[in-house]
């Protein structure tokens, strides 16, 4: 099946409606504990790589001086919108280069649609290239090889002014030996009773745990890692030292 992408550009008015950014809270509150406790250095700045809509953001501003960074000029509408006081770049995760570089990084979920193990080497050796030496990158694997589940639906609902939305999200792993998995996500969206059905389907990366440590190393990093649950998935979440 064909790769799309309409959450990131003509139903990214949806993305709004899929989670609260309170939801988000309690996961960027971790984070700011592993920056602080790893940093080598006064950690102030950070930049959200795959930043989406900006709910991260909302939650880390208060902690920190924050640019976001995404790929979807869509998304990044979003994110500035609700972080009007924050900057925004629209760059590939894998090749961008900025004139300055940053204290903490964030790569959230957006690590997954580096689907090839170039790919996924290469966003984070820009990340790498991106961060104050003593600084800390935290990075959060959706899944790994050792905790994906196949087949696993979710299904979350929303309304919002007259709008009914269920958002029905699918992982299935065709090929268990190579290092891809599928993501499809049925939009049923009702508007005031009438209903219109969307679908996205992604081709995501996925890897070992030993391979991201071993990924993460050879980038450069000092790592540390946490076991982080939500809603009953547990997640590693690494947190990343450039030594200099």
């Amino acid at each position: 099946m064909k790769n799309t992408c309409h959450l990131y550009t003509d139903l990214a008015w949806l993305w709004p409606m899929w989670g609260d950014p309170a939801e988000y809270a309690d996961y960027c509150r971790h984070i700011t504990r592993l920056i602080r406790q790893y940093t080598r250095r006064p950690a102030t700045t950070l930049l959200d790589i795959g930043c989406g809509g900006g709910k991260n953001i909302l939650n880390l501003k208060r902690e920190f001086s924050v640019t976001g960074l995404d790929l979807s000029p869509t998304m990044l509408a979003q994110a500035e919108e609700l972080n009007p006081e924050c900057a925004f770049i629209q760059d590939d995760m894998r090749t961008f280069r900025l004139d300055q570089t940053f204290d903490a990084i964030l790569m959230d979920d957006a690590i997954s649609y580096m689907n090839c193990r170039k790919d996924f080497e290469a966003a984070l050796r820009t990340a790498y290239a991106h961060l104050n030496a003593g600084g800390v990158m935290v990075v959060t694997p959706d899944v790994t090889i050792e905790t994906f589940k196949q087949n696993k639906t979710t299904v979350t609902q929303s309304k919002r002014d007259g709008l009914e939305v269920v958002f029905v999200e699918n992982t299935y792993d065709p090929d268990p030996a190579d290092e891809q998995y599928e993501t499809t996500v049925l939009y049923l969206i009702r508007d005031r009773g009438r209903l219109r059905i969307e679908t996205d389907h992604w081709t995501l990366g996925i890897f070992s745990i030993d391979t991201w440590r071993k990924v993460l190393r050879y980038t450069g990093f000092d790592l540390h890692e946490r076991q982080y649950n939500q809603e009953g998935d547990e997640y590693t979440i690494f947190a990343c030292v450039k030594a200099r």
